[in-house]
């Protein structure tokens, strides 16, 4: 089982049919797989070796695609940088994977020259050459270079190192094999097919695993991949108008943004067959106007993290109905996939008994490998085969798993997880905090938003605004607080010294309710 297999059969099967769509430029699968060969072979001459890692720092293109491909092709490691991190972050995973190439567009040139100064690295540029480049770009390799023979590999070989938010105030690195991820995308198909002929929009950024798992589990099928640069309303609109887009896949931020996008631009959707949602939870309401913009999509929720390559459970479409919203299933996060075995536990991961709440755990051909250079925290993460989601819920008589709250301090805030270490951590720099916790708030717009409470040190001053500007550097824009809470008095502690942020949170979830939204 490996990825560029995949592209093979579907350049063999399809060579004519349009690969890639970006920006009115289209390349079939036949050119594709020839610029993947020259690209790869470009990537080994400028000093990459199998198993070496090659990072990646760009916005969504065609060239991303190519990218992904041409590092397996090399027989080498994708590691992609989060767009949305601040400097120190990008610095932290290039300490941590110790990649042999960076590869940068435009869009972060300048990043990546400071990057490549600090680090020592060779730098590749993923975007049109131009008059003045002082950077090698894809399109020069691919012209310098004969394709090269797959070097590829597959079953337990790593495929990317995915970086997610860190418990200790850094990001971690999900090692994710070759059969993990087909594994558990062709079990998460079974139960939600994508249309054939496929379509598809990538809007979510590329550099996350639930569109990274797209880009690699339907190339086989042969899809048309429609690439957008990033997300936005009538970008989106447009691109499913002009493209004939009949697939995609959407967190709730983003379904909520369409909504009103929509309600001002009224636009013909109807050519949409299938729709999926996930990475956070969504309302009722939201989810039933969603329906209404997609009039003749079938609706899907996934579920899971990118640890679990990424899906754990589905809502299938057939209960995205008025009997399923009846019977309270939309408020679920959908069933195990094949392949997925779910349980909940208490601390001492014995199985608890059906519908109370515990800790989901999941055992699944899907799991990662392991997060890079860090056997004690893998080794707390994966307990005699099962991997510890930090998620509480339970599950009903048919299976049906409802998330109630975190075991892991974690907020989704439009569907990107923040934990709460890292901001902490970032806060905690400023000379003028004593004390401060980060928790999640309901927030209309985002789901959940990262509000910080913080105790200044006797004598000190400081308001949003310096905080704001202190995090900057620190941390991405979607980890900084959104609102403050300054107290005087200390924040109450636990027996055990530390901060009770179930008391914290208490105020800003009503009574009863999942403390997560």
């Amino acid at each position: 089982m490996r990825h560029t297999q995949g592209l093979q059969r579907a350049a063999r099967q399809e060579a004519r049919r349009w690969a890639t769509v970006y920006r009115g430029r289209k390349r079939s699968y036949g050119e594709v797989l020839d610029r993947v060969g020259r690209f790869a072979a470009g990537l080994r001459g400028m000093g990459a070796q199998p198993g070496d890692r090659i990072a990646l720092i760009a916005m969504n293109s065609d060239r991303y695609y190519e990218a992904y491909y041409a590092i397996l092709w090399a027989g080498c490691i994708a590691v992609p940088g989060n767009t949305r991190w601040a400097p120190a972050e990008h610095a932290y995973a290039l300490r941590d994977s110790e990649p042999k190439l960076l590869l940068v567009d435009r869009t972060f040139a300048a990043l990546g020259a400071q990057l490549a100064a600090d680090f020592a690295l060779p730098v590749i540029l993923l975007d049109d050459s131009a008059p003045g480049d002082d950077l090698p770009s894809e399109d020069q390799l691919i012209e310098a270079n004969p394709p090269m023979a797959d070097a590829g590999g597959g079953g337990t070989d790593l495929v990317g190192i995915f970086y997610t938010g860190g418990t200790t105030g850094w990001p971690k690195g999900v090692m994710l094999t070759h059969a993990s991820m087909i594994a558990n995308f062709q079990s998460s198909a079974l139960v939600r097919p994508y249309p054939s002929p496929c379509i598809f929009l990538h809007s979510p950024p590329m550099f996350h695993l639930a569109d990274a798992t797209v880009v690699f589990g339907l190339t086989p099928l042969a899809p048309t991949h429609v690439i957008v640069p990033g997300f936005d309303p009538a970008g989106v609109v447009a691109a499913i108008q002009q493209e004939r887009v009949n697939a995609l896949v959407l967190v709730p931020t983003m379904l909520n943004m369409m909504d009103l996008h929509l309600r001002e631009h009224p636009a013909d959707l109807s050519g949409v067959e299938s729709v999926t949602y996930g990475a956070s939870a969504i309302s009722e309401a939201a989810l039933k106007r969603a329906m209404q913009n997609f009039p003749r999509a079938r609706f899907a929720q996934a579920y899971g993290q990118t640890e679990l390559s990424p899906v754990a459970t589905v809502l299938e479409p057939r209960f995205h109905s008025e009997e399923g919203a009846a019977a309270g299933l939309l408020r679920s996060a959908g069933r195990a996939i094949p392949n997925v075995e779910l349980r909940i536990v208490d601390d001492a991961m014995n199985e608890v008994a059906l519908g109370e709440v515990g800790e989901v755990v999941v055992r699944s051909a899907g799991a990662m490998l392991g997060y890079w250079k860090k056997p004690d925290l893998t080794a707390q993460t994966i307990v005699d085969g099962w991997l510890r989601t930090g998620d509480a819920g339970y599950l009903d008589e048919a299976g049906f798993l409802f998330l109630v709250d975190r075991v892991k301090d974690m907020i989704v805030s439009g569907g990107e997880n923040v934990y709460s270490a890292e901001v902490e951590n970032a806060l905690y720099q400023h000379p003028a905090v004593a004390e401060c916790a980060v928790i999640g708030v309901p927030d209309p717009k985002w789901g959940e938003r990262v509000h910080a409470i913080v105790r200044l040190r006797a004598g000190t001053e400081a308001d949003d605004a310096d905080f704001t500007r202190h995090c900057e550097a620190l941390i991405a824009g979607y980890k900084r607080p959104r609102s403050y809470e300054f107290r005087v008095e200390p924040l109450p502690l636990s027996g055990a010294g530390k901060i009770l942020k179930t008391e914290l949170r208490r105020p800003h979830w009503p009574s009863g309710e999942r403390h997560i939204n």
